[in-house]
């Protein structure tokens, strides 16, 4: 495996369990099976059940954005 794409899925995976436990603390803490069982008839802003993978890919996508921008006006060696 490319040792840069394990890095940015290591990144991904981190954004994706940090927005999960941030917005259901009370839902993880207190039944978290309960919680995964229903996650098929979420309606979250009518995204359903990939509403957990598109919000975190919108985060994921900032944080690339913030990367490149920085990476623009960083000092070539």
């Amino acid at each position: 495996m490319n040792p840069k794409f394990k890095t940015e899925l290591i990144i991904f995976v981190g954004i994706f369990l940090f927005l999960a436990i941030g917005m259901h603390f009370k839902e993880w803490t207190n039944y978290p099976l309960d919680h995964l069982l229903a996650l098929p008839y979420a309606g979250a802003y009518g995204l359903g059940a990939f509403h957990p993978l598109i919000f975190t890919f919108i985060v994921y996508i900032f944080f690339v954005s913030i990367r490149a921008i920085k990476r623009l006006f960083k000092p070539k060696k």
